[in-house]
């Protein structure tokens, strides 16, 4: 895939990648995490509104 950028401003888009602050170490993404995250609010948030609605009723 080609840059639209020109040459001079690629050049100074790679530098600034190349930069210490630029260059943190990322832990690898965790789909089914994620995924075990959000059942478990979603399923949190229908109990609780099971238990307003049943002190509230």
């Amino acid at each position: 895939m080609s840059s639209r950028l020109n040459p001079d401003d690629q050049k100074h888009v790679e530098e600034y990648l190349l930069l210490p602050q630029n260059q943190v170490e990322r832990r690898p993404f965790r789909p089914l995490l994620l995924l075990g995250v959000v059942v478990i609010v979603v399923i949190g948030m229908g109990l609780l509104s099971r238990l307003l609605s049943y002190l509230v009723l």
